[in-house]
């Protein structure tokens, strides 16, 4: 998204949701707003085939290797 259209995004989101962003806040708020919508960008640049399937279990390890 380019910052004009994060921009305008904020401004008719937040009222949409019944949000009001502090004017000192709204700097950081599109900051923000630009980095997710950065990394959502890089997750759908991923390439994926309709045999492609979501992982059934997830089981965290800790840092060492044993649950």
């Amino acid at each position: 998204m380019t910052p004009q259209q994060i921009e305008a995004y904020v401004g008719a989101a937040a009222p949409a949701l019944g949000l009001t962003l502090d004017p000192a806040h709204r700097p950081g708020v599109l900051q923000f707003f630009a980095l997710a919508a950065g990394m959502a960008d890089a997750v759908d640049r991923v390439p994926l085939a309709p045999h492609d399937e979501t992982a059934v279990h997830f089981t965290p390890i800790s840092p060492e290797g044993t649950p």
